[in-house]
């Protein structure tokens, strides 16, 4: 026994130092609480499903723990994870609870919120539409719009198939055609009014305006 507490002597003893500083360091860190608002996280989502709610919740998690963890605490070190594996079409309520709060170890969850939450979900479709220009402007005396052409005429977009069925055609951007007298080329954005569909490859249109005299100035010439 004599020999057990004298072998590594030194080494038991600092082993000992440093427990006891590291206990001393605890028992006097002060506990403290944090809220972070951070998004949900879902996992396992079916390849063809989409989120059909424009609003995606967040949650408010409320942690309590030593402030020394309390400090160095970023959004990047708490995650919600819902786990939506076998999600079909439809609205669907999740639970929202301390099991599926990821969080440093030593923190304590004291309130999560919102506790429940509410989805729509879709399967993904997409839909070609047609493109209509947006062209405005003071056109001069004597002159009006004869033709406009659009290329690419059409665009793919994307999205829940309820509201990518609801679009009919795809806008562009403003096109200003002020004082454009023969035919004048833009180039722009086509863009869907519905946030929740998106244009499959984000690209831009060129829009050729092309003007002719109105009857009454031609005459006059």
């Amino acid at each position: 026994m004599r020999d057990f507490f004298h072998h590594n002597f030194g080494l038991k003893l600092i082993s000992l130092a440093l427990a006891i500083g590291l206990w001393q360091v605890v028992r006097h860190d002060p506990v403290g609480e944090m809220a972070l608002d951070i998004p949900i996280e879902f996992r396992n989502m079916p390849d063809n499903m989409e989120i059909a709610t424009e609003n995606i919740p967040r949650a408010e998690i409320r942690l309590r723990g030593p402030d020394r963890l309390l400090r160095n605490l970023s959004r990047a070190d708490v995650h919600a994870d819902v786990d939506v594996r076998g999600l079909r079409p439809g609205e669907r309520t999740f639970d929202l609870n301390e099991a599926q709060i990821r969080r440093p170890r030593g923190l304590e969850i004291v309130q999560v919120v919102p506790s429940q939450f509410r989805l729509d979900f879709d399967f993904r479709s997409n839909k070609r539409v047609a493109v209509h220009p947006r062209v405005i402007g003071d056109f001069a005396s004597g002159y009006r719009i004869a033709q406009i052409q659009v290329q690419p005429a059409e665009i793919l977009i994307t999205g829940p198939k309820k509201r990518v069925e609801a679009i009919e055609a795809a806008m562009t951007d403003p096109i200003d055609a002020t004082g454009t007298t023969s035919q004048a080329s833009f180039v722009r954005h086509a863009y869907v009014s519905d946030p929740m569909v998106q244009v499959s490859v984000p690209n831009t249109v060129r829009v050729t305006v092309m003007m002719d005299k109105t009857s009454a100035s031609a005459e006059q010439h």
